[in-house]
């Protein structure tokens, strides 16, 4: 078998194909909690804070000497890639938790005994009968 097949034969599969959707859809909805972090919960946030501003804090470790940038730590930037972080694990919380209980409705047996049959019945009564001989 060729290389070139091989490779055709691997990408095709169900398996690869649906992680690719998953990797492009992930990446979209990652803009998306972006976007929702920074223009719509951390406004209101920093409103309530009196006006700050989280992507703008930082505290400058070293001032910038000639051709050499100043060392910045930002930590405003850190606040807003966290709050990302527990707004897509709580998604996928969400999500996960969804599939769990459809999953466990479809496996749950049905809830009514079935009825024994009558030989059933009669060989329980025998059974009963011998034991208390």
């Amino acid at each position: 078998m060729s290389m070139l097949k091989e490779f055709k034969d691997f990408a095709m599969r169900g398996n690869v194909v649906d992680m690719a959707v998953g990797i492009i859809i992930g990446a979209s909805f990652g803009k998306i909690v972006s976007s929702l972090v920074n223009d719509v919960i951390m406004p209101p946030i920093g409103l309530m804070m009196g006006g700050v501003d989280f992507s703008d804090k930082s505290i400058i470790l070293k001032e910038a000497v000639g051709s050499a940038p100043a060392v910045v730590l930002k930590y405003g930037v850190f606040i807003n890639t966290v709050l990302d972080f527990i707004i897509v694990a709580f998604a996928i919380f969400m999500l996960v938790r969804a599939m769990n209980q459809l999953k466990k409705k479809q496996e749950q047996p049905p809830a009514a005994s079935p009825v024994p049959s009558k030989e059933v019945v009669l060989l329980t009564e025998i059974r009963d009968l011998l034991k208390k001989k």
